[in-house]
């Protein structure tokens, strides 16, 4: 029988253990909106400049996405390659196999009494030499080759378990971000989207606390019984807790509630228009107005459950809890100068 150079076997082998894994592994006061004052305020919008915004969160997480993405594309074209490198590893472990196994029957067959009646048959020295030598091959040969395969189809097995592991996590990280990603979305479009925002408003809003209930767990009707913090006039129970609750959240700046005439909700007391600037109202004319206006009725509209709030008008748009869609408003008042808030 012929035996395969060591060499050879190494080779035939390399298939094996080539693939790598891929590691991605204010004062009371009276004036109304639409007055033209200049005034403006000069306190910062709330939070100050290290508050995130949801255009860096919608930013972050299309990026993640993107990346997590990727790394599933790229993880699955190694696991699609290894899995083509294992059924050619496999064929030659098939073929070599049986050529083993003959190395193993050779020597057997041969034994002592058979090894000695081989080595006595030689023809001078040099014959005996070399086929002492063949001898010594065979039995090396046999035991590095089992011990090589085995190990080359161990690697093989480890390699390709730790890669559909690492696809696996990499498929959940992309789900996870895909979720993601749509939250951030759904935030965006919660607080009117791009069209009214441009992503311009803090990410998160402080977190009101509930108005009062009735026994069923709505809100009842109320009257304009409550002194009114910003004009001579009065407020419901309910608008002055959503007046306090807007203070605490650190929205500071000029606003006015009660309101005489109209058939609205401010001769009721049931609403406030807050302004983006420190007294009277001025339309938004530069980036911290705007966006003063945009946190407030951000977190106006996160909080309308607890604080009952009917409807929010902001830069002609307008949001009811129960659609959750803003619409388009045409009012007497563009809302441009300030953020409208009715309630319950």
């Amino acid at each position: 029988m012929t035996v395969r150079p060591r060499r050879l076997l190494i080779v035939a082998l390399a298939p094996l253990v080539a693939a790598a894994l891929f590691v991605t592994p204010s004062s009371p006061a009276n004036a109304e909106p639409g007055s033209g004052t200049s005034d403006t305020a000069d306190e910062k919008t709330t939070g100050g400049e290290d508050d995130l915004l949801l255009n860096d969160v919608l930013e972050s997480s299309n990026r993640r996405f993107v990346q997590a993405k990727a790394a599933v594309t790229k993880s699955t074209a190694t696991q699609k390659k290894l899995a083509a490198d294992i059924k050619v590893a496999e064929a030659r472990r098939d073929k070599l196999v049986p050529e083993v196994n003959a190395i193993a029957a050779k020597q057997y067959q041969t034994g002592n009494i058979g090894t000695m009646g081989y080595l006595l048959g030689s023809n001078g020295n040099d014959d005996f030499l070399s086929k002492a030598i063949s001898l010594s091959e065979i039995n090396s040969l046999q035991d590095h080759s089992l011990h090589e395969l085995n190990s080359a189809i161990d690697e093989v097995n480890n390699t390709k378990a730790a890669l559909d592991a690492e696809v696996k996590q990499q498929q959940t990280n992309l789900a996870s971000m895909a979720k993601q990603k749509e939250s951030a979305e759904k935030a965006l479009s919660l607080v009117g989207g791009e069209s009214l925002t441009g992503g311009f408003v803090d990410a998160k809003s402080a977190v009101a606390a509930p108005a009062p209930r009735n026994a069923d767990g709505g809100f009842s009707p109320e009257s304009c019984s409550v002194d009114d913090p910003t004009t001579n006039g009065c407020i419901t129970a309910r608008t002055l807790h959503l007046y306090k609750e807007v203070k605490k959240a650190g929205f500071n700046r000029f606003v006015g509630c009660h309101r005489d005439g109209g058939p609205f909700e401010h001769p009721k007391g049931r609403a406030c228009d807050w302004s983006l600037q420190k007294s009277g109202f001025s339309v938004a004319h530069n980036a911290d107005m705007k966006k003063y206006g945009n946190d407030l009725m951000a977190f106006l509209v996160r909080n309308a459950d607890r604080l009952g709030i009917y409807y929010v008008i902001w830069f002609k748009q307008i949001w009811f809890p129960t659609t959750g869609v803003w619409k388009a408003y045409h009012g007497v008042s563009d809302h441009t100068d300030h953020v409208h808030v009715s309630l319950l």
